[in-house]
């Protein structure tokens, strides 16, 4: 019976070293700003899962995946919160730069809240 977890090893003078190797990043897969966040966040705070992701090939899938879920939850928060204050199209009609400054607030928020419950986690 083999095990496919089974190392094999090379002699190099009076040591045996592994024969490992990392799997190699998946081609099609681009990060975006979330998922660079969230590498950059697990490589200071939590290498152990970074590697451990790494060694395992489920890095960059898994990075792919919260860059996704982190972009469609922003985009969530940010139409929940113009409902809640009443940013409509109506505003920016009538007035542009009070809609362009508070929906650069709406989307700083947005984005603080993304960080806090799904980046830096």
């Amino acid at each position: 019976m083999s095990n496919k977890n089974s190392i094999s090893y090379r002699r190099v003078g009076d040591y045996n070293i592994p024969n490992l190797s990392l799997p190699p990043k998946e081609a099609n897969i681009t990060l975006g700003k979330w998922g660079m966040l969230h590498k950059d966040y697990l490589l200071k705070q939590k290498k152990v899962v970074f590697t451990t992701l790494l060694a395992e090939g489920k890095l960059w899938q898994y990075l792919a995946d919260i860059d996704t879920q982190a972009q469609q939850m922003c985009n969530t928060i940010v139409e929940q919160i113009k409902k809640a204050e009443d940013v409509t199209e109506q505003l920016k009609e009538e007035n542009q730069l009070e809609w362009v400054c508070r929906m650069q607030n709406i989307e700083d928020r947005a984005r603080e809240i993304v960080v806090e419950e799904l980046i830096n986690i």
